[in-house]
């Protein structure tokens, strides 16, 4: 009997280790499945770390927004009301405490800051993973690209569901930056 325990015990912490993992991906795939894609403009980015792996730290141009609400603290989780504007690109439209009052698309983040009547926040999606081998090559190629602010845009397209957001793709004026870094 105790051995019969022992292995349904054993199945059941499978199981679980493959359940948990799955259904973060499985959410991550409905929401580029069924997500909205939108396009945030990225500002200058980052020095490069070594000890954190090969990415692209990303700072957007959406990150503040009047707050009428004055009870706002530095590291909570705040509810972002997004939208297009007529270039097609992402802004935000209002800031929640909670995301049960949202009607649309809406991203949760976190709030850096509240003075004179601005929230600040910091997207959740602020790295952007590649190959190692074309990860610093995507990175001067985004930072050349944010230099030149007159002729070219970079932006990260990011597909939005129900408040999970997943960063699908960095462009440089429509090209992907998969495409754009070429191997070292």
């Amino acid at each position: 009997m105790k051995k019969i325990i022992y292995i349904l015990g054993f199945i059941v912490m499978v199981l679980a280790q493959w359940f948990i993992p799955g259904s973060m991906i499985y959410e991550q795939e409905i929401t580029l499945e069924t997500g909205t894609a939108y396009k945030f403009k990225t500002r200058p980015i980052d020095p490069s770390d070594p000890f954190r792996g090969k990415y692209i730290v990303l700072n957007y141009e959406v990150d503040e927004i009047t707050a009428q609400d004055l009870d706002w603290n530095s590291g909570e989780e705040v509810f972002i009301s997004i939208a297009n504007d007529s270039l097609g690109f992402a802004k935000a439209i209002a800031a929640h405490k909670t995301s049960e009052v949202i009607k649309g698309d809406y991203v949760a983040a976190e709030v850096r800051s509240y003075y004179d009547g601005k929230l600040h926040f910091d997207l959740p999606f602020d790295r952007f993973y590649m190959k190692e081998t074309k990860a610093k090559n995507a990175e001067i190629g985004v930072r050349e690209a944010q230099r030149d602010t007159k002729d070219q845009i970079c932006y990260a397209e990011v597909f939005v569901h129900e408040g999970t957001a997943v960063l699908d793709n960095i462009f440089i004026n429509d090209v992907a930056i998969k495409d754009f870094a070429k191997e070292e």
